[in-house]
């Protein structure tokens, strides 16, 4: 009965301490931090070729609180000094790409294009270990209108 108690325990301090390692294992895990990018691709469907497509990441670091209005429950509040002229970033990078349509109609071949220079970025961030979790996407058109802009973001993330 002693040999059965004693291996009863073993068992059980070896599962507590693979317990432990797996509990501190996963803490680290989630304490990881990590520095985000967006790559923001904005296709013109306006008829007769007169709209800009683009590609645009940034390539500048801009701190979001200099643009901030912190709203307190009593009413007050602290408000960002700062106008819109001063937070603009003027640096960036824009990406040419091909419109939709052009005077004949929607040329497939622009669309084709347009895919495969997303693909070339989304393959040299890939390299640069940035890793791509989420992607958003939207269509502007006014009411009525048969000309709409589609955008969609890219977003990735890289472990600091």
């Amino acid at each position: 009965m002693k040999n059965f108690k004693n291996k009863a325990i073993s068992i059980f301090a070896i599962i507590g301490a693979l317990a432990v390692i797996m509990a501190f294992t996963n803490q680290s895990q989630s304490g990881k931090t990590y520095e985000f990018e967006t790559v923001t691709v904005v296709e013109s469907l306006i008829q007769n070729g007169l709209g800009r497509s683009r590609m645009i990441s940034g390539t500048e670091t801009v701190n979001y609180r200099e643009a901030t209005t912190i709203r307190k429950e009593d009413g007050k509040k602290e408000k960002s000094d700062k106008k819109r002229s001063e937070i603009r970033t003027l640096a960036f990078e824009e990406t040419k790409l091909l419109n939709f349509y052009n005077v004949a109609g929607i040329r497939f071949n622009n669309i084709a294009t347009n895919d495969a220079m997303v693909k070339s970025k989304l393959n040299e961030m890939s390299a640069q270990g940035w890793e791509l979790v989420f992607v958003s996407s939207g269509v502007e058109s006014a009411d009525k209108e048969r000309d709409a802009i589609f955008i969609t973001r890219y977003h990735f993330r890289k472990e600091k």
